[in-house]
């Protein structure tokens, strides 16, 4: 087991990381930028290094200063989190070049699932459905046009290196087409320095279902079951639950098995996500994620697995706790996002917390490094806490989600809250008839 473990990231998931350390007696390193020297998670660690200002390329991204806290305090691992440098599979070859360990997959996996081409041939190679569309990237608006029209309207045109909406963009008809392709392109260039695409078919109503994996990298892996992520703003997920209301016991355990088999194959090694996009019964691959999702407590809620003890054992050589056989699972969760953003129009809302009341009670959990008195820093994602709750069933989650969203109490700044007491209340919600555009279309008539 580690001695000392560095966790490279910051606010409610730099905590939950220390807190599981913590119970597993390894010593923590806590490192921040200047705005974030009064964050929960620094003044809670065992050692704390300021790395730099504000901005997190001169800060959470800035490698030589990480390697340099690692060298200042003697941590023999680092935790990335999820963001910033947990998928960037440089940082975890210069990590295993310095000795050090990176609590994830290896460098070569986190490269292969970056790239969306090459996650999805390699998706294909182990038995994984993929979304119809074409054999890697797309050179040009001739061939776009070839492959858009041998399977059908409408299409969507996605950034071989993306993620996060940026670098997607749908063409319904041919006229569509040429347009999408160079916009497309241009927004891969700004965001990921690549401007290779690559053309899906358009699926109409599907939902976003996930699986959550762990292998030992030695050709164990297992599955924890699936995460119903559909819930979603311009791509970017808000509400989280498990099981999926979609799916039938029989569905849920054929897929999962396929990813499970497929993670033993590769020799995975630590906890990932394998995306699908699910519509009349079919699911189809469309990424794997190589580290722990914001979304994961969910999953521990319905099986009792913390995922991130999980992590660390895996990275410091050992085995998986469980067998697939041993994996049990209870109830239903559902977690949202709680950010610090207007409800209606999502404009940030920085600022200090003036008073913050969490809800409480059985099956209720807040993830979180704020508290009253902290002052929400503008240069980070504006994601402040999650509200986690578990249920013997869907109903009874639901109706704890709506007396939690009732008791919490945050002022001095905006928050989401009042959108998911809204939303849990919707017929559509209350019944899981919803899928990946629901919410875009429910906004819009709001507006209306």
């Amino acid at each position: 087991m580690f001695d000392k473990v560095l966790i490279a990231n910051r606010g409610e998931i730099a905590l939950r990381i220390q807190r599981a350390c913590k119970e597993l007696g390894i010593a923590t390193v806590a490192v921040h930028s200047t705005a974030d020297a009064d964050a929960m998670h620094v003044r809670l660690a065992d050692e704390s290094v300021c790395i730099g200002p504000p901005p997190a390329s001169e800060s959470y991204l800035n490698i030589p200063r990480l390697l340099a806290a690692c060298e200042i305090t003697g941590a023999d691992a680092i935790h990335p989190g999820y963001g910033f440098l947990s998928e960037n599979a440089r940082f975890a070859e210069i990590l295993e070049e310095h000795d050090i360990t990176f609590i994830g997959p290896t460098s070569e996996h986190i490269r292969i699932m970056g790239d969306k081409i090459e996650a999805k041939e390699t998706a294909k190679r182990l038995g994984i459905p993929v979304v119809p569309g074409s054999d890697g990237g797309v050179p040009n608006e001739v061939e776009a046009q070839r492959i858009a029209k041998s399977m059908g309207f409408p299409v969507l045109i996605k950034a071989a290196a993306g993620g996060g909406g940026r670098g997607m963009k749908v063409a319904r008809s041919e006229e569509d087409l040429e347009m999408a392709f160079r916009t497309a392109r241009a927004e891969a260039k700004a965001a990921f320095g690549d401007d290779s695409v690559y053309i899906e078919k358009y699926l109409t109503h599907p939902r976003h279902i996930e699986i959550q994996v762990f292998g030992d990298g030695k050709g164990n892996a297992i599955h924890l079951g699936e995460r119903d992520c559909s819930l979603q703003r311009r791509h970017q997920k808000i509400l989280e639950e498990a099981p999926s209301p979609a799916l039938n016991a029989e569905q849920r355990k054929k897929i999962g098995t396929t990813v499970a088999n497929a993670m033993k194959k590769l020799k995975y090694r630590g906890a990932g996500t394998v995306e699908f996009l699910y519509e009349d019964g079919e699911f189809y691959f469309i990424e794997m994620n190589t580290r722990l999702q914001v979304e994961h407590p969910v999953t521990e809620m319905i099986t009792g697995l913390d995922l991130v003890l999980e992590q660390i054992r895996i990275a410091s050589g050992g085995s998986l706790s469980v067998t697939q056989e041993e994996v049990n699972f209870s109830g239903h969760a559902i977690e949202c996002r709680i950010n610090a953003e207007n409800p209606k129009n999502f404009r940030p809302s920085p600022g200090k917390i003036t008073y913050w009341h969490p809800p409480g009670g059985l099956g209720v959990r807040v993830d979180s490094g704020v508290y009253q008195g902290y002052r929400i820093p503008p240069n980070y994602d504006s994601l402040i806490g999650k509200l986690i709750v578990h249920g013997k069933n869907r109903n009874e989650c639901l109706m704890r989600l709506r007396r939690c969203l009732s008791e919490f109490v945050i002022d001095g700044i905006e928050t989401t809250i009042p959108l998911f007491t809204e939303l849990c209340r919707h017929p559509d919600i209350a019944n899981g008839l919803y899928d990946i555009h629901w919410l875009e279309r429910y906004l819009s008539q709001s507006e209306g």
